[in-house]
């Protein structure tokens, strides 16, 4: 009888196990492209309301998490290069994700340092014929003019990631596309890293 019990309280174990496993894998998909943007959206509205209190390096620190968590960093750093991306050696390449990752999240630390009141507002969202998505979205200011954010998003595994910004119809990755391949083809790697780490000096320095 015992036996019968202990082999009874086993399979309730094992189908406890089983049923644990199950919800955890069905709660545990990954977010949407309209929720990877609202999550970093959120971050930034909460890093600009501690934004005087945290100081630039709080903020950094911050925004490096959310940044990294929803961006394609190494795709971005690939793009805004274009094709000397394959004229770099695998230590070059590396360094330059590096140092553009450090770049795009100064970036943001510097531009949203402090709150007044601002909002984002979602617009709609549509898939690209490239398999990618855009979430069009309202950064509301009180007292100032709208500012319209277009994300572009593509799958990097199983997951949704930003790899474009269009703010008021200008192309974040354009403008550095050719400012950065300019420097590169005109000066060389080393002129085009103290381009960048400079921007970030400024940036840490305001």
């Amino acid at each position: 009888m015992l036996t019968f019990f202990k082999n009874k309280s086993l399979l309730a174990f094992v189908y406890w196990l089983v049923l644990t496993f199950y919800f955890s894998i069905a709660y545990a998909q990954e977010e949407t492209a309209k929720q990877v943007v609202e999550n970093f959206q959120s971050e930034l509205i909460t890093v600009m309301k501690q934004g005087k209190e945290l100081g630039f390096k709080g903020r950094y620190d911050k925004l490096s998490v959310a940044i990294t968590k929803s961006h394609d960093l190494t795709k971005i750093a690939r793009v805004v290069v274009g094709k000397e991306w394959s004229k770099l050696s695998e230590e070059q390449q590396q360094k330059l994700v590096d140092v553009f990752s450090q770049l795009s999240i100064a970036a943001y630390a510097y531009n949203f340092k402090d709150f007044s009141g601002e909002s984002f507002k979602f617009g709609s969202e549509e898939d690209t014929t490239r398999g990618g998505a855009v979430i069009h979205t309202t950064l509301i200011i009180p007292g100032e003019k709208e500012v319209k954010f277009d994300y572009m998003l593509k799958k990097k595994g199983e997951s949704w990631r930003i790899i474009n910004i269009i703010a008021n119809g200008v192309s974040d990755l354009a403008l550095k596309r050719s400012e950065y391949t300019s420097i590169l083809e005109r000066d060389g790697f080393d002129s085009l890293m103290t381009k960048i780490n400079d921007k970030i000096d400024h940036y840490a320095k305001q």
